[in-house]
């Protein structure tokens, strides 16, 4: 079976496996005070330019997200997103649980646009309605597309303009700093958001988020927030372990780069074949529109999501290359296409 499904389906990378091994019989403190943490979350504020900032490591995406955004809203604020949004569509409602409304923009290549930020702004006027304070987007999108450096700019002048935060989902972020094209950095990130978090689950860590907290106001009992929200690992050093091994000498980008090159490399493969794609991924998700017909073959040798049903003859399928993929894989696949 050659498995296209996604980007965590293996346990880890190798080194990091071995760093873990190698610590494994260290007493240390509990809950992320441990010295794998501390030089982590140095580490980190190096790499993003940001020694003021604040880093905090949890298990996963969802967990960070609603985390965060509950801890940075007041009850009777919400968050502004891609109708496309993982905290729209793929986390169970838990914003919603916290009691923050998400709304959610059209976004056909699930991107936010300024303008979108003014009109979900101009639309919720008085106390009757949930008061927009934050903006969501992730980078890379759910779409496989990136943000450039002067959209993400115009986001942080609307932000701005309107006293709105923003907040950048970085579970694929690596993809994103080192997809074709890219002209963002670690320090812009940390320059133009207010918070944002870098993933480790998708790109080679057994699990983890790194979550980085520049704006002052929001940083204050954060650890409070996590602990609540049932985060706080007691073997927190689990996670400092990992980046410090994913950001010590650029694996972490080594990594994510090599997810983007398989993806480029299967894109054009099917591209050759005649099959066209729903959106314009430049990251480690493909979207290929393939006869029904073919995807029922294609599911007999290869783990893949159908993603969209266009019409009745054609499924949009996701593809997922991941820091493991293979260019036997994809030649594999190819072969079965």
């Amino acid at each position: 079976m050659i498995f296209l499904r996604n980007d965590y389906s293996l346990g880890a990378h190798p080194r990091i496996l071995k760093a873990l091994s190698d610590t494994n019989m260290v007493h240390t403190e509990g809950y992320g005070l441990d010295p794998f943490c501390m030089e982590a979350a140095e580490l980190l504020k190096s790499q993003i330019n940001a020694p003021d900032a604040d880093i905090h490591f949890l298990v996963g995406g969802t967990q960070t997200n609603l985390t965060a955004i509950a801890a940075f809203l007041r009850p009777h604020q919400g968050v502004i997103a891609p109708v496309t949004a993982h905290i729209n569509v793929h986390e169970t409602g838990a914003i919603e649980a916290t009691g923050h409304k998400v709304f959610h923009m059209p976004s056909p290549d699930g991107k936010l646009l300024p303008q979108q930020v003014e009109e979900a702004v101009r639309l919720h006027t008085d106390e009757h309605m949930v008061q927009p304070k934050m903006v969501y987007i992730s980078n890379a999108t759910e779409t496989g597309t990136i943000y450039t450096k002067a959209e993400l700019l115009a986001l942080r002048e609307v932000c701005d303009r309107n006293k709105l935060y923003l907040y950048v989902d970085g579970a694929r972020l690596g993809c994103a700093l080192t997809a074709p094209g890219n002209d963002l950095t670690l320090p812009d990130m940390a320059q133009l958001t207010d918070a944002f978090y870098i993933g480790g689950t998708k790109n080679g860590a057994m699990f983890g988020e790194a979550l980085a907290i520049i704006k002052d106001e929001l940083k204050e009992d954060f650890r409070f927030h996590i602990k609540q929200r049932g985060g706080m690992l007691a073997k927190g050093r689990l996670l400092g372990i990992q980046f410090s091994e994913l950001f010590k000498d650029g694996l972490y980008f080594e990594l994510a780069r090599h997810a983007n090159e398989m993806a480029q490399f299967l894109k054009n493969g099917i591209a050759g074949g005649g099959y066209d794609f729903w959106g314009n991924s430049i990251t480690n998700q493909i979207f290929p529109i393939v006869p029904h017909m073919l995807a029922d073959h294609l599911h007999q040798h290869v783990s893949f999501e159908d993603w969209a049903v266009p019409d009745d003859r054609t499924l949009v399928i996701r593809l997922v290359t991941s820091w493991w993929t293979t260019e036997d894989e994809v030649m594999s696949f190819l072969k079965q296409l």
